[in-house]
Order: structure tokens, then sequence, then C-alpha cells
């Protein structure tokens, strides 16, 4: 017989994790991010000695528990780190294969002569196989031994927290793409919209909101889903329709081989993006027309427009973004981008709550080297450090001043003259404006005129 595979007791530990997150009881902490600490332990039980393989997607991966930490963390406002380490806490003990959590999180500029921390610990700490005493350090003076069970309350309790976060989650989002629907005019009586669907975390939920507003919309409006089945090799085709069938909503999946196009012009290491994208349109803007949609329903959000703006800003030498509505290339559809208010990483929590059956892109998706792909990442960082800084940018986007800028398609500058009378935009451009660091997320504390 075999040898049974040794087994050892497993944990994935990050330490020293320091950045800016929003808590706080005081005025300016409640103005402005303040410094965290974060030590975290995650349980992962009796594991192999040795993994089945070398591929980090088979284990958990510790860059994605650092990002889980700096996303809940920075989410949004709470007053008290009791609060903000039982929500971090709570999230970690979601991720796959975890059975236990210790978390430490200090605040580094309260006093001069102290540290100020909260320890928790929550789930199992005694896995299969040799068991160890709990790190003293990271241990909470009224923690659960670590020989203990959780208990139904325990559990009950989890329960209830992760159905108020959920909720809470989908009320934000309701409100986000309802009020995007609203400022732009998306969507009126009889519209029938056409929700693209492409088996991403954006255009699922896109697609989970719509049906939600459409129950309780003051106007009625159709939704039919569409998907275009590129060819893509390995593409799984019965995914989206299993999934749209069990919505029980009228759907239309549309196969067209531009793989192999892309695949054929475009030469080997450059950008694939560009044809794809035109071939995509050309397609789904022909598919409207057959199914009588009124509407194009994308699923951009508030990061990719972001970034786009900095894509043309660096690349193109143009301001210029995604607009959240606008008429088609050929001049027949109107499309919408309801999703413009939202945030990427509340689509990531959503994916996660509701299990959408992600489809990962094989094409665009893995040219990881995209300029896109680099802008994304600088937006991240700036959130990162500054919580709060994407929702600024998006509110600039809304209260443009061509005066103050240099188009002079847009602003007569050729004509301008003193008039002797003062000019409440006069040049301020030198003028110190007390703006803040930075401003708490979801919140706007930079006002433009």
């Amino acid at each position: 017989m075999p040898a049974p595979t040794a087994h050892a007791s497993q944990s994935l530990t990050l330490t020293g994790l320091r950045f800016d997150a929003n808590l706080g009881i005081l005025e300016h902490e409640k103005s402005a991010p303040q410094p965290i600490q974060v030590d975290a332990e995650l349980n992962l039980g009796a594991q192999p000695l040795l993994p089945r393989d070398d591929d980090i997607s088979h284990v958990l991966d510790y860059r994605k528990v650092r990002r889980i930490i700096i996303e809940e963390c920075t989410a949004e406002h709470v007053n008290l780190l009791e609060t903000l380490i039982g929500k971090l806490a709570h999230r970690l003990l979601q991720l796959p294969g975890v059975i236990g959590v210790r978390v430490k999180i200090a605040k580094l500029e309260i006093f001069d002569d102290c540290e100020v921390a909260i320890r928790a610990e929550a789930g199992q700490w005694c896995a299969p196989g040799p068991s160890r005493p709990p790190s003293p350090d990271m241990l909470s003076p009224h923690a659960t031994p670590a020989d203990a069970e959780p208990t139904d309350a325990d559990a009950e309790r989890a329960r209830k927290r992760a159905a108020f976060e959920a909720h809470k989650l989908e009320k934000r989002l309701c409100r986000e793409v309802g009020r995007a629907i609203v400022d732009y005019s998306m969507i009126g009586e009889g519209d029938r919209v056409m929700v693209c669907l492409s088996g991403g975390k954006d255009s699922y939920g896109l697609l989970d909101i719509l049906l939600k507003l459409q129950a309780r919309a003051p106007v009625r409006f159709e939704l039919i889903a569409v998907n275009l089945d590129q060819k893509q090799p390995g593409f799984p085709a019965e995914v989206l329709p299993n999934y749209l069938r069990g919505l029980g909503i009228p759907f239309h999946i549309e196969t067209q081989d531009t793989y192999s196009i892309v695949k054929e012009k475009v030469p080997e290491g450059k950008t694939l993006c560009s044809l794809c994208s035109r071939l995509r349109r050309g397609i789904l803007y022909r598919v409207a027309s057959e199914l009588g949609a009124t509407r194009i329903a994308l699923g951009h959000h508030r990061d990719d427009i972001l970034a786009t703006l900095l894509l043309n800003m660096f690349f193109g030498g143009k301001l210029k973004a995604m607009p959240p509505k606008l008429v088609s290339d050929d001049g027949r559809h109107v499309v919408i981008r309801p999703l413009a208010y939202v945030a990427e990483r509340d689509l990531i929590r959503w994916a996660e709550h509701r299990r959408f059956p992600i489809i990962p892109c094989t094409l665009c998706g893995s040219q990881e080297n995209l300029q896109r792909a680099q802008a994304v990442a600088l937006l991240r960082e700036w959130e990162r450090k500054h919580p709060g800084r994407l929702d600024n940018m998006l509110h600039a986007l809304q209260h443009i001043v061509p005066s103050h800028l240099m188009d002079t398609r847009l602003h007569d500058f050729a004509h301008i003259e003193a008039t002797g009378r003062p000019d409440p935009e006069g040049d301020r451009a030198f003028d110190a404006d007390p703006w803040p660091e930075a401003a708490p997320a979801g919140e706007q504390v930079v006002h433009f005129r």
C-alpha cells in the first residue's frame, strides 16, 4: 500500500501591513484617513507537507488576503476599532479553506507615548495533527480557548452579520445605479434594454442590479441579456445559457468567430483590444437592431471611466473619458453605462456574495502588460494611500470649468478683456485652497463650482 501523505497544521501570516484607514470619532479622524497597522494570521488547518502542484491558484494567495484587508479597512468610515476588526475578521473567515482568524489592528498616531490596538480571534484554532499554543501577541484576553469549537450562537451571529453586510452592499449598489440612471436619463418608460453580458463580474452585477431596479422602478422597461460567443478556445458555452434560464429572463446568444479574426490580423505581442472591440461593437449594434432594443447597457464602472481618462491624458493627448450615455458609432442606438458611479471593489464583493459563475477572458484579459492595466494599478495605489481620491476624480468630471483649461473651442480666450468688475472665478490658480489631504471614501469634501 502507498504511504499516506504527510500533513501538518498550516497558517498564513501577514505582519506589519501599514496604510491609511477610514477610522475614528474625532473630527480630524472623520475628515481624513488615519494610519493603522494590521497583523493577521489565518488558520488553514491540516495541509499536505507538499502541495499537489506548484500552481498558486490551488493555494490561498497572500496577495488576495492583503488586498482584502486594505479594501475592508478603507471601504467606509467606522467610528470604532472594535467595529473595524469585527468586519475584517468576518471577511477573512469567508475565504476558502480558512477555519480560523487572528487579527490585530493598531492605531499609529492617536497617542505619542503608547500604541492603541485591538486583538480578535475567531473560528477554529485546533486543526488535526500536532497542536501548538496560540501566539501570546495575537490572543485577546477574552478570546475563546484555542480548542473550543464554534457554537451555534457564533454561527448565527456570523450569519446575521454577513446578511447585514450583504444587504448594505445591495442598497448601495441599487442607490448608485439608480442615481446614474436618473442623472443621465438612461432608461425611460417602455424602453427595451439590451444588457451585454460577457461572463465577467461587472456585467453579471449590472444585470443583477437592473433586475432588482426593474421590480421597483416607477417606469416600465424590458430587459434582454445578450452574450457574444467569440469562439475563444475553452470558452464554456453552456454557463451563461444555464444561468440565464435559471433567472427566467429573455436572452440571446450570438455566435461569431471574432477570436480567429483577431489572432490572424494582430501581430504577436501587439494589443488585441482595438480590433476586438470594433468587431464586437458592430455585431452588438446589429443584434440590438434585430431585437428591437432601444438601449444598449454596458458594464463599465467608475474605475473603468477614470482609467480611460488617464489613458487619454497620458497616451492620447485628450481630456476624455467614457461618457455615461452616448449615441453609438452608427448613430442608430443609445449606449448607457448604469454602473458609472459604482466602485469596482463593490462589484467584486457583490460577485463573491452572489457567487456568479465567472468566465475568465482568455483574449484581452490575458494581456497583463496593457497600458490600461497600468492605469488601473495606479488608481488602486492612489485609493489605497488616499481613500476617497477616486470619488473626487469622478466628481471633477462632472464639474468642468472651461475657462480654466486651455481649449479655445470651449472658451473664447481671444476676446477676453478687462471689465472692471470683480470675477469670483478669476485668476485663482495660485491660491492655496484649504483642501484636506484626502477625502473619506464615499464622501465629497472637495467642492468644485
